[in-house]
């Protein structure tokens, strides 16, 4: 055996951790079994909301409760939407769920940035009143926040809703954490060196860095404006509603119709289905990306 042939039993030992560490991992019968059971369990709610949508109030009232779809679910959508008057409901909802969506991811990145990267005067208790105000109720600012409005002359008006949402303290906070080591501190001392200004760093060093956590950052804060019921319910009326506002006139009367309440639930669920087919996989694709350069 030659000088070159010969190979330490430690080289071998590596080499074939190395080997079997570039193998694609396989699931076993277990993992699938435990991934249809949550698969199963976290559409049943959907499902049964699609199944009542479909039927009478009369059949959802018999035992046992249908499980199968019937022939009345675009009649009761159909109900739902003009008795609701959910296209302006839809259209007001996309307005305040855009515009608090896209002002909490600026105002988060930026302020997480300061938080994390910049050294200012009474930072970190600045940054425990931060997270501080996540522990207050939010039943608890309501009046005064209602009497705020009321002052500006902005009752039943959109702004009403957008005005409050504009930033958030789990916003910041959740930017800051991803921030501390997504971003090197050596990136920005290199910027700059280079002569950048402290809006060209953050346009071209701390948004690219954050993408991945302000796709889900967004994601998530879509999701809670849209779902959001109970300041809108005190701050607009039925006239310019938001989705979950109108929704509400369903409920009412002497005998709600189950059926066509189910019917306007599925339709304002809708929206958040396609907004996550549409950009769920580039916000997944934004995690991984941030895993792997972590």
């Amino acid at each position: 055996m030659t000088a070159g042939e010969l190979v330490l039993p430690e080289a071998r030992t590596g080499r074939r951790r190395a080997t079997k560490a570039g193998k694609q991992l396989h699931a076993g019968p277990v993992t699938y079994v435990a991934l249809i059971v949550f698969a199963l369990v976290s559409l049943a709610p959907l499902v049964w909301t699609a199944v009542a949508a479909s039927r009478t109030d009369r059949r959802l009232a018999q035992a046992p409760p249908p499980l199968w779809f019937g022939g009345n679910l675009f009649k009761n959508l159909e109900a739902a939407w003009d008795q609701a008057g959910l296209g302006t409901a839809m259209l007001n909802s996309l307005i305040v769920a855009g515009t608090i969506t896209v002002s909490t991811v600026v105002f988060s990145t930026l302020a997480g940035f300061a938080f994390a990267k910049l050294r200012f005067r009474f930072s970190g208790l600045l940054l425990l009143l931060t997270i501080g105000t996540m522990m207050i109720p939010p039943q608890l600012a309501v009046v005064p926040l209602y009497l705020w409005m009321s002052d500006l002359g902005w009752s039943n008006q959109l702004q009403t809703v957008i005005l409050p949402s504009l930033v958030t303290a789990f916003g910041t906070f959740f930017m800051r954490q991803y921030l501390v080591q997504a971003l090197p501190t050596e990136l920005i001392e290199a910027a700059r060196v280079d002569g950048a200004s402290s809006l060209r760093i953050v346009w071209h060093v701390v948004f690219p860095a954050a993408r991945p956590a302000m796709a889900v950052l967004g994601l998530l804060t879509f999701v809670f404006a849209w779902n959001d019921f109970l300041w809108p319910i005190i701050a607009l009326n039925q006239q310019n509603p938001t989705v979950q506002v109108a929704l509400n006139a369903l409920g009412t009367g002497y005998v709600p119709d189950q059926a066509v309440i189910m019917a306007g639930a599925l339709l304002g669920t809708l929206p958040l289905l396609i907004a996550f087919l549409l950009f769920g996989k580039q916000i997944v694709g934004g995690i991984m990306q941030g895993a792997i350069k972590g």
